[in-house]
């Protein structure tokens, strides 16, 4: 079966912390990115807390990649989210891991959007299964 995303998680550990609280250095490590997925840019947006840490986002035709950092604990949280065939998020991940220096990285890569080869409705389905529960009921 065919996803209709691939969803890629990355729980960044031992990172550079200057990096993780440069809103500017962030900000261009993420566009970058989204240019090795070759991905379509069309927006971003990236808030410096205080007293640290970063969140930002890269909106992308395909999709969207995001970035939590914690300075503090040299950790970052990012997801790549894309859509399409010729998108390559894989390329993005592994040039993030190197960016962010990031000694300890863990990846997890999820299908999203599988759907069963059922072309029956969601509310189809659910009144089969109640049918056939009551039918076993009554038995």
């Amino acid at each position: 079966m065919k996803a209709l995303g691939i969803h890629i998680l990355l729980e960044l550990e031992d990172c550079n912390i200057k990096l993780l609280d440069d809103l500017k250095q962030i900000e261009v490590v993420m566009l970058k990115a989204a240019k090795k997925a070759k991905a379509t840019i069309i927006d971003s947006r990236f808030h410096r807390f205080s007293p640290f840490g970063v969140s930002g986002v890269v909106v992308i035709a395909e999709s969207h990649l995001t970035i939590h950092t914690w300075p503090e604990h040299a950790y970052a949280a990012v997801d790549i989210f894309t859509c399409g065939k010729l998108l390559q998020p894989k390329l993005a991940t592994a040039f993030l891991v190197e960016a962010f220096a990031s000694k300890r990285p863990s990846i997890v890569e999820l299908d999203r959007g599988i759907f069963f080869p059922n072309p029956k409705s969601a509310q189809d389905r659910i009144a089969d299964e109640e049918g056939d529960f009551l039918k076993q009921a009554c038995r």
